[in-house]
């Protein structure tokens, strides 16, 4: 039952942002519109925080916030390293399914837009159907929640 929840809060947590999203950046992805500073795709804190992708703040804050509002379950539990295992999980995920979801929901993209040519922002990293994150996260995120289990 765990794991039923489990994926059914992180699509329901991804459709909520997916949304929330496409109401402040409209048919713009990577807050391309939005007032908020950016660092270089090729900068160091790009490359290591937004996968090669301009750093903007509206990224960073926006993790930041998810990655904090997360870990507020350690206010009510002991720290356990299941539990952060399955934190880091959730959050891989949603950033994937959201990801996805903005694209499917977005009246600008919709799936016959989800191609190479039309995301400017993972056009440098794309690998076959999709951007080289989901093929990257999804595995990672599957590990971690079947070693959170197995602890």
């Amino acid at each position: 039952m765990h794991i039923l929840l489990f994926f059914a809060l992180i699509l329901w947590v991804s459709f909520c942002f997916a949304k929330m999203e496409i109401e402040i950046e409209g048919e713009r992805g990577w807050a391309d519109n939005l007032p908020t500073w950016r660092v270089s795709k090729d900068h160091v804190m790009s490359r290591l925080l937004a996968g090669g992708r301009e750093l903007t703040g509206y990224h960073l804050w926006v993790q930041s916030f998810v990655f904090s509002l997360l870990h507020l379950v350690f206010l009510f539990v002991p720290w356990e390293l299941w539990v952060e295992l399955q934190i880091i999980s959730f959050i891989f995920y949603v950033w994937i399914v959201e990801d996805f979801l903005w694209f499917l929901l977005n009246p600008a993209f919709g799936l016959v837009n989800f191609r190479r040519d039309k995301i400017w922002w993972h056009e440098r990293h794309w690998w076959w159907i999709a951007p080289r994150d989901y093929f990257l996260f999804i595995p990672i995120a599957t590990i971690l929640y079947i070693v959170s289990t197995t602890i």
